[in-house]
C-alpha cells in the first residue's frame, strides 16, 4: 500500500513508524526540513520538505498512484485542503485528516465532509479521543490501561500486579480452574521492561504489568482476583478547562449516574468559556498546583483528580499535590512517553498518551480485512486488532489450537452471533465471527494476512 503521511510530527511520526514497519510504501511530508530527515534517518520511509495542502508537493510525494493520504499537520485548514486537493486533483481514494477545533466536530455541520464538498473519508479528533480515554480510565480505576471492544462487552485492563495479589506465582492455566466461572484472559505480560504474549504454562509474579481481557459484568471481580478493589467514582476534580478538560466534564454532565465535577483553569478567557458551556459543573479560575485552589475544589474528598492541561510537567505536578492531599486516585496527560516511567516513583496511578490514543485511531482505518478496531499498546510495542472474520480468511473453519498464530499472538475474545465467549482451544472460528486479539508489533504483518480478504472478495 502506498501512503501519504502529512505531518511529521509525534502522530505523524508514529504512523510512519507502523506503517513503514509492516513494508508499506510510506512518504512523508512536512514544512520543516529536519522533522522530515529525521523521519528518513530513522524510518525506512522517503521525504519532500513543503506544504502538504500544495499540489506540486504532494505531485512529488507521489500522490498520481498513492492508495491513502493521512493528514495529520497542526493546522486542521492545512489539513482539509490536503484532502480536498488529493481528491480532486490526484483522485486518492482514501483520506484521513486530524481536526482539532470543535466548530469543525460539531454534527451539524457534519454534511461538511461528503465527497462533494470537502470529501474526507475518516476525521479524526485528537481532543475527543483523549477525553473518551480519560473516561474510561476513570471506569477502571486502578488499571494504568483500558480499552472496550466487542460493541464494548469486553474490557482491557492493564493491570500493575504487587505483592497483595492473591494469584502471583500461580501457573496460568490454573486459573480456569481456580476460578471456573471467569471469563477472563491474560493476553500479554510485561516484565523487566519486556513486553511478550504468555504461555499457559507462564507463572506472573509481583512487579509484572499484565493486559487481560474480561467480560464487562466480570471486569470488578477480575480487579479483584488480581489484587485490585473497585470504588465508584462520585467527586472529580479537572484540571485544565480547554478543549480535553471541557471534553471531559460535559461528558461527566451526560452520564446516568451522576458524578459531581469541578474544573480548574488558570486563564481566565479559558475558564469563563467553559462555565458557559458546562450546565452543571463549577469552574473556579485559578492555578492547578495552588494547594488553596485544589482545597477549594475539594481535593481531600474527590475520588479523582485528571490532570489535563497542555504542560505535561504540570500535569504530573499537580497529580501527586492531589495525591498528598488524599486523593485516591490521579490521572495525567502525558505527551512526553518518556515520562511514562516517572508514574509509579510518584504515585500518578494512570496516564493518558494522546499520541498512542490518536495513533489508535488512525490504524484502525489503515488495516486490512475487514478490521473494526485497533489499540496500540504501550509505546507501538504491540496492538490489540478486533476484526471480524470472513469466509476468505485463513483462519475460518479452524479450531483455535489448530491455528498457526505467531508465538507474540493471543485471541482475548470471541463473539459469535452478538454473543461473547471466552476462546478455547477446541473453540471454532466461524464466519462472521469478530475476535479481538492481542499481538506483539512485530506479528502484525502475519496477523493481518491471516485477516485477509482474498482479491476476488471485492
Amino acid at each position: 500500500m502506498k501512503v501519504i503521511i502529512c505531518g511529521a510530527g509525534q502522530v505523524g511520526w508514529q504512523i510512519a513508524r507502523h506503517l513503514s514497519g509492516e513494508q508499506n510504501d510510506v512518504t512523508v511530508v512536512d514544512n520543516n526540513p529536519e522533522l522530515v530527515r529525521r523521519a528518513t534517518d530513522t524510518l525506512d520511509v522517503q521525504g519532500v520538505a513543503g506544504f502538504a495542502s500544495y499540489p506540486d508537493i504532494l505531485d512529488r510525494a507521489g500522490a498520481r498512484d498513492a492508495d491513502m493520504v493521512i493528514a495529520a499537520t497542526h493546522s486542521d485548514e492545512v489539513n482539509m485542503v490536503t484532502c480536498q486537493v488529493a481528491h480532486s486533483v490526484f483522485n486518492i481514494r482514501r483520506k484521513i485528516a486530524r481536526l482539532r477545533s470543535q466548530s469543525y466536530l460539531d454534527v451539524v455541520y457534519s454534511d461538511l465532509y461528503r465527497r462533494e464538498h470537502m470529501p474526507i473519508d475518516v476525521v479524526i479528533s485528537p481532543e475527543l479521543e483523549v477525553a473518551e480515554a480519560a473516561l474510561k480510565r476513570m471506569t477502571a480505576p486502578h488499571a494504568f490501561d483500558t480499552e472496550t471492544f466487542l460493541k464494548g462487552k469486553v474490557q482491557m485492563l492493564g493491570l500493575s500486579l504487587d505483592e497483595e495479589c492473591p494469584v502471583i506465582n500461580t501457573p496460568l492455566r490454573q486459573l480456569t480452574d481456580l476460578f471456573s466461572t471467569l471469563c477472563a484472559v491474560v493476553v500479554g505480560v510485561r516484565r523487566k521492561g519486556s513486553l511478550f504474549a504468555p504461555e499457559p504454562g507462564d507463572q506472573l509474579f509481583s512487579g509484572d504489568e499484565i493486559y487481560v481481557f474480561t467480560f464487562v459484568e466480570d471486569m470488578a471481580r477480575t480487579m479483584e482476583i488480581f489484587g485490585k478493589i473497585q470504588k465508584k467514582q462520585e467527586r472529580a476534580i479537572i484540571i485544565g478547562g480547554g478543549n480535553v478538560g471541557l471534553m471531559v466534564a460535559q461528558r461527566l454532565e451526560s452520564r446516568a449516574e451522576r458524578v459531581r465535577s469541578k474544573v480548574i483553569e488558570r486563564d481566565r478567557l479559558t475558564a469563563e468559556k467553559a462555565a458557559e458551556e458546562l450546565e452543571r459543573t463549577i469552574v473556579l479560575n485559578g492555578d492547578g498546583l495552588n494547594a488553596a485552589i485544589l482545597s477549594e475544589a475539594g481535593v481531600e474528598r474527590a475520588d479523582a483528580v485528571l490532570a489535563v492541561t497542555d504542560d505535561d510537567k504540570t500535569n504530573m505536578l499537580a497529580s501527586v499535590r492531589a495525591k498528598a492531599s488524599g486523593c485516591p486516585l490521579a490521572i495525567a496527560l502525558i505527551n512526553d512517553p518518556t515520562l511514562a516511567q516517572l508514574m509509579t516513583p510518584l504515585g500518578i496511578d494512570a496516564f493518558i498518551n494522546p499520541r498512542a490514543t490518536t495513533v489508535s485511531s488512525i490504524l484502525r482505518h489503515i488495516r486490512h480485512g475487514r478490521v473494526r478496531s485497533v489499540y496500540s499498546v504501550g509505546d507501538a510495542e504491540a496492538e490489540i486488532i478486533e476484526a471480524e472474520v470472513l469466509s476468505t480468511s485463513p483462519i475460518a473453519g479452524h479450531q483455535v489450537r489448530d491455528i498457526d498464530f505467531p508465538e507474540g499472538v493471543l485471541i482475548g475474545a470471541i463473539m459469535k452471533g452478538g454473543e461473547v465467549t471466552k476462546p478455547k482451544g477446541g473453540t471454532r472460528i466461524e464466519e462472521g465471527d469478530v475476535i479481538a486479539l492481542f499481538c506483539l508489533a512485530a506479528d502484525v504483518p502475519e496477523v493481518e494476512r491471516l485477516l485477509q480478504v482474498s482479491i476476488d472478495f471485492f
